[in-house]
């Protein structure tokens, strides 16, 4: 089966593609051929001599890639498709973060102020795709991984219906993380999880039938002794009776992380530019280096993920080993061989409703264990979300719905409501200043919104 990664010069593709060759290499891959679609052809050339050394290393593997600019190309005949793509670049995240942090609030890349930017100037493009893979790839299935995932999965979905899917890593890396601190086997686990991208709980971890959420909780060295565990803390989670996703930290430490955020020297976007500009540039002049240059930035990238909020906590430093399991390529791929081999599975994923979280309407997209298969993915209803729960999700879906009103019309008013709307937003006058600065400052995004 051909799939198409629409962003295919992104700096992630290879770890889809590593993951990708070494399933081949069992002899019963999913993928015959990959097309990477980009509109830069400089990255697409970078990222292809990186492939090229992968390759190398799995010689006689039947797995041709091919790159083209030309959208339409890219997507004929293809029964996968991945969306990846950056609308506005990473100059785009850092006028994301910086309009947000002149106004004293967070602007992180999904996360509050910064996400609803981000969603704004991407959602056009998201539906337009979505129109293209209609008219030339009807029959594709499609994982969608461009952020916020949460919103773009959703405004995909209008044209796309149920073919199209969103992934994240969050709630697979935390449900391994929890379950290994138990010392269970995280293949036999069973997660209970929640919410939506980026805003959810892990709620139950069933090992041999039997819910062990209770003990790891109560067990302080075990919840210290991963990522989730040192960021809240073990008084907090089992204040919560729960373990928050990591994005989460933004919630419950707002303060502490708007510090950590106006303390940095650079922001996250501004350092994760610096890192990829150097890839990009070692890769055009020096294709040869390009995988060991790749491997580099990688690890850099991984290591300085949420270092300001760890330092302002004075947790440890975040232990790349620790982050394991293949990230988003694995989750990428689970979903891929469940739907092409018709090999049910059971994942947490970005799909509509339909009745899984009650009070949310059953076309708005969550984050919820789902089986996938050949028919695609199917929510599983989950246990009612606790007041404060759903408090939060229903407020910040609020936000994503008037977000993708405000792209999809052109309406400032939405978007002033989006801003203004957000639980980290704390000033409607802010929130106005926050609409004007990112008109100003934002590729693209007065063309976007364009009504009153």
């Amino acid at each position: 089966m051909r799939l198409t990664v629409v962003g295919g010069g992104g700096f992630r593709v290879p770890l889809l593609h590593r993951a990708l060759i070494e399933d081949a290499a069992k002899g019963d891959g999913v993928v015959d051929e990959v097309v990477l679609v980009d509109s830069d052809p400089g990255r697409l050339d970078a990222v292809l001599a990186v492939l090229g050394h992968q390759r190398a290393s799995h010689p006689g593997v039947p797995l041709p890639v091919r790159a083209t600019t030309d959208l339409d190309d890219g997507l004929r005949a293809a029964g996968l498709v991945i969306a990846a793509i950056r609308v506005g670049g990473l100059a785009g995240r850092v006028v994301d973060e910086r309009v947000a942090l002149r106004e004293g609030v967070l602007g992180q890349e999904t996360v509050g102020a910064g996400g609803i930017s981000y969603g704004l100037r991407t959602v056009p493009v998201a539906y337009r795709l979505a129109e293209r893979i209609a008219a030339v790839a009807p029959d594709a299935w499609v994982v969608n991984l461009t952020n916020p995932a949460g919103v773009v999965t959703e405004v995909m979905s209008h044209v796309l219906g149920d073919r199209v899917i969103g992934i994240c890593d969050s709630p697979a890396g935390l449900g391994r993380r929890a379950a290994r601190a138990l010392g269970a086997d995280p293949g036999r686990c069973r997660f209970e999880y929640a919410g939506l991208n980026h805003l959810g709980w892990l709620r139950g971890l069933h090992v041999d039938g039997r819910d062990r959420l209770p003990d790891l909780l109560a067990d302080t060295a075990a919840l210290d002794s991963f990522d989730e565990g040192e960021l809240f803390g073990a008084e907090w989670l089992r204040a919560l009776g729960a373990i928050p996703n990591e994005y989460l930290h933004y919630y419950y430490f707002a303060r502490e992380a708007r510090t950590a955020a106006a303390g940095a020297s650079s922001t996250r976007g501004e350092l994760v530019a610096e890192q990829q500009a150097e890839f990009y540039e070692v890769a055009a002049r020096h294709p040869a280096d390009a995988h060991a240059r790749w491997e580099t930035a990688l690890r850099a990238r991984e290591k300085t993920y949420m270092a300001e909020n760890r330092a302002v906590l004075a947790a440890r430093p975040r232990v790349v080993a620790e982050v394991d399991g293949g990230g988003y390529a694995a989750v990428a791929l689970a979903v891929l061989r469940a739907i092409a081999r018709d090999e049910p599975a059971r994942l947490i994923v970005d799909v509509r409703n339909r009745g899984a979280i009650t009070g949310l309407a059953p076309e708005s997209v969550v984050e919820v264990p789902c089986v996938v298969d050949a028919n695609g993915a199917r929510s599983l209803a989950v246990e009612a979300l606790d007041p404060h729960q759903a408090a939060l999700v229903g407020a910040v879906k609020a936000v994503e719905t008037q977000t993708i009103l405000a792209a999809l019309t052109g309406s400032r008013r939405a978007a002033l409501r989006a801003f203004a709307w957000h639980p980290l937003v704390d000033s409607v006058a802010v929130a106005r200043r926050l609409l004007d600065g990112y008109l100003a400052a934002a590729p693209g995004l007065v063309d976007v919104l364009h009504t009153g």
